[in-house]
């Protein structure tokens, strides 16, 4: 006789951290690759749409800009090594890396320079707006998506899951914070800033946080995961699941 048990739907889902062995021996693991990859592709690729319709990038992208303005660097090359400046600042987070934060590195500034050199840039001000709003709506989606696969975050969106789980704060607020601090930094380097770069500023960190109910992979553990905000776990959406 096989007893099933029933899952509580009306409780908040809670998404159980891992360490990079628990996410490869995790189930769904071709589902997850899969959507890790598209996810990083995806971001990639919004990257330069944003960057082509001169419009206004996001504020990892302006200070990706200044970076390369002052060292000759390719704008994907220095993206990547920002990237990998800003793993530094994991250490005081105890954020946790796994294969997606490797992938993060390499495949985000790769998928960025080669769209680059396929996409067209846009002639006029209706297909400028064209690729900001497609570029916007990409960005916000594909992070989502590839932080919902559950193999680590990359290096920037591992400063918002560490503050998150840190300072027990959602991660619209968190994430807004830290876009609005690179911005400024990207600014003083010389990065271009437009309207559009304020707004994904203030709309990437809530678009981020509902698209991520609808992106995360659920896994068998999660339903048995800790509810304490000391231990880093978190309902779908960022904010520490309350006790009864």
């Amino acid at each position: 006789m096989t007893i099933t048990r029933r899952v509580d739907r009306s409780r908040p889902f809670v998404a159980r951290r891992m360490n990079a062995v628990e996410q490869l021996r995790a189930e769904k693991k071709p589902w997850r690759l899969t959507q890790l990859v598209l996810g990083l592709a995806g971001y990639g690729i919004s990257l330069t749409l944003l960057v082509e319709s001169s419009l206004g990038a996001s504020s990892w992208n302006i200070l990706a800009e200044g970076v390369a303005l002052h060292s000759g660097l390719t704008f994907g090359l220095a993206t990547n090594i920002i990237a990998l400046v800003v793993l530094v600042f994991w250490i005081p987070l105890r954020e946790l890396p796994g294969l997606g934060t490797l992938l993060n590195v390499v495949l985000v500034g790769a998928c960025a320079d080669l769209s680059a050199f396929v996409l067209p840039s846009p002639g006029s001000l209706p297909g400028q707006l064209l690729y900001y709003v497609l570029g916007l709506l990409m960005l916000t989606w594909f992070d989502a998506v590839y932080l919902g696969a559950r193999f680590g975050p990359g290096p920037r969106d591992g400063l918002m899951t560490g503050a998150v789980r840190v300072f027990g704060k959602p991660i619209w607020m968190v994430r807004t914070g830290i876009e609005v601090i690179v911005l400024i930094v990207g600014w003083l380097l010389g990065g271009t800033v437009g309207l559009g770069t304020v707004l994904i500023a203030v709309l990437m960190g809530p678009l981020v946080q509902q698209f991520l109910r609808v992106t995360t992979v659920r896994l068998a553990a999660d339903e048995h995961a800790p509810e304490s905000p000391e231990s880093g776990e978190k309902p779908l959406g960022g904010r520490p699941r309350a006790r009864s």
